[in-house]
C-alpha cells in the first residue's frame, strides 16, 4: 500500500464511523463488519472478500493510535488528493496529480516540484512504517492460514466436554531453509515491489489499487537459489497433533473457533485460527432439545391411572424419582430440573421426561380377570363420545 493510497482513501467512511470516533467505537465497528464480510461467511463471494480486505486495511490504520495520527495529519495536509496551501499562498486550492508527487523521479530539476527533491515519497518515507528510497525496505509480516478440521464425539462427551487429539496438516515455515525460500538462507528483496509484496495499478478516478506482486507472489523476497523442499516459497507442508479442548454443551454441527491455533505466520506474523466442526453420535436412551435432554420412560397402566413414583435415569449421574399424579395420560412430559446439558454460563438445562403407558402383550389369568372386572365396572363410559360430538359440530 503506497502513501498515496493512505491519503486518498477515507478509512473512516470504510468503517462507517465519524472522524472523532473513540478507539472503542472503531473496534466495535470493525468487529461488526468483519463478521458480516468474513470470507468464511461468504464462500465464493468476491465482492465480500474485497470488502473484507478494505475493512481490515482501515482497521490496521485507525486501530493504531500512531498510524491514525499520521493518517489524520496527512489527510489534513493533502485533503482527498488536493494539496492545501497555507495562508499567503494566493488563496484557493491546488490540485496536484498525486502520481507526480509520489513518483520518485518527479521534482528533479526546476519547477514547482523541485523543492521536494525525490518526491514526497522521500518526505513521508517512514509514514505508517513504510520506508522510502532513502530509508530502505522492510518486508511485512504475514498471518498464517486458517485451518478447518472435524471431530466426532459421543453424546456424553458433547454434553460434558472433552479433550481430543487432532492431527492437522498445514503450511508452515520450511525447516530446510528456515522459511527463507533460499537454499543458502539469503533471499534478496524483490526489485519489483521493493519488498512490500504489493504493486499498484491505476484504476482511473484519481486513485489506485494494489495487487500481490507477480514476481515474488506477495512474499517481498526472491530466492536466488530456491530451496528444493519448498521450491522457493518458504512454506512447506507440516503435520502436527494437537490436544483440543471441546467445551461442554456443544451440539451436532457446531463450528468452534480456536484463535491462534491455525497455521504459523510468516516473518513474525500471527498464526491463523483453527475451526473445528463437531459431529455428535446418537445416544440409545437420551435425546436433546436445545439445552434440555429428553428421555421416554415406560410406565404401567396402574401407575398412570392410580399414580405413583417412577425412577428415571440421568446422563452420567444418579437416577431421579418423579411422582406421577393419578390419571397421568400417555405422552405427558415432566421435568427434572438441572439434569440437562451445560449452558454457556455454566448452569444446566433440564431433563424432559415423557411418559409412555406400556400395554402388556401377555396377561396371566389373575391379571386378565382383574381387567375384565374393570371393563365391566366402566362399561357405561365412552372416552370417544366427545370426539364424535366435536366432529359433528365442526
Amino acid at each position: 500500500m503506497s502513501t498515496k493510497d493512505f491519503i486518498e482513501k477515507d478509512y473512516y467512511k470504510v468503517l462507517g464511523v465519524p472522524k472523532d470516533a473513540t478507539e472503542a467505537e472503531i473496534k466495535k465497528a470493525y468487529r461488526k463488519l468483519a463478521r458480516e464480510f468474513h470470507p468464511d461467511a461468504n464462500k465464493g463471494n468476491v465482492k465480500a472478500e474485497e470488502r473484507f480486505k478494505e475493512i481490515s486495511e482501515a482497521n490496521d490504520v485507525l486501530g493504531d493510535p500512531k498510524k491514525r495520527k499520521e493518517y489524520d495529519e496527512a489527510r489534513t495536509l493533502f485533503g482527498n488528493g488536493g494539496f492545501r496551501p497555507g495562508p499567503g499562498a494566493g488563496g484557493g486550492s491546488f490540485n496536484f496529480d498525486l502520481g507526480d508527487l509520489f513518483g520518485g523521479a518527479q521534482g528533479q530539476g526546476g519547477g514547482a516540484g523541485g523543492g521536494f527533491g525525490g518526491g514526497l515519497g522521500d518526505v513521508f518515507g517512514g509514514l505508517f512504517n513504510r520506508g522510502g528510497p532513502t530509508t530502505g525496505t522492510r518486508t511485512q509480516p504475514r498471518r498464517g492460514q486458517d485451518i478447518e478440521s472435524e471431530v466426532t464425539l459421543s453424546f456424553t462427551e458433547a454434553i460434558e466436554g472433552a479433550t481430543v487429539p487432532l492431527r492437522m496438516s498445514s503450511q508452515a515455515p520450511c525447516k530446510a531453509c528456515s522459511g527463507t525460500g533460499d537454499a543458502n538462507g539469503t533471499p534478496r528483496v524483490c526489485p519489483t515491489c521493493v519488498g512490500t509484496g504489493q504493486v499498484a495499478r491505476g484504476s482511473g478516478g484519481g486513485f489506485s489499487l494494489t495487487d500481490p506482486c507477480p514476481d515474488c507472489k506477495g512474499r517481498g523476497l526472491i530466492a536466488e537459489n530456491p530451496c528444493e523442499v519448498c521450491k522457493g516459497s518458504g512454506r512447506a507442508k507440516s503435520s502436527r497433533t494437537m490436544q483440543v479442548r471441546i467445551p461442554a454443551g456443544v451440539s451436532d454441527g457446531q463450528r468452534i473457533r480456536l484463535r491462534g491455533k491455525g497455521a504459523p505466520g510468516e516473518r513474525g506474523g500471527p498464526a491463523g485460527d483453527l475451526y473445528v466442526v463437531v459431529h455428535v453420535k446418537d445416544h440409545p436412551v437420551f435425546g436433546r432439545k436445545g439445552d434440555n435432554l429428553t428421555v421416554t420412560v415406560p410406565v404401567t397402566f396402574t401407575e398412570a391411572a392410580l399414580g405413583g413414583e417412577v425412577r428415571v435415569p440421568t446422563l452420567g449421574g444418579p437416577s431421579v424419582t418423579l411422582k406421577l399424579p393419578p390419571g397421568t395420560p400417555n405422552g405427558r412430559t415432566m421435568r427434572a430440573r438441572g439434569k440437562g446439558a451445560v449452558r454457556n454460563d455454566g448452569t444446566r438445562g433440564d431433563l424432559l421426561v415423557t411418559v409412555e403407558v406400556s400395554v402388556p402383550k401377555d396377561l396371566t389369568g389373575k391379571a386378565r380377570d382383574a381387567l375384565e372386572a374393570y371393563r365391566e365396572a366402566t362399561a357405561g363410559e365412552d372416552p370417544r363420545a366427545e370426539l364424535f360430538q366435536s366432529a359433528k359440530g365442526a
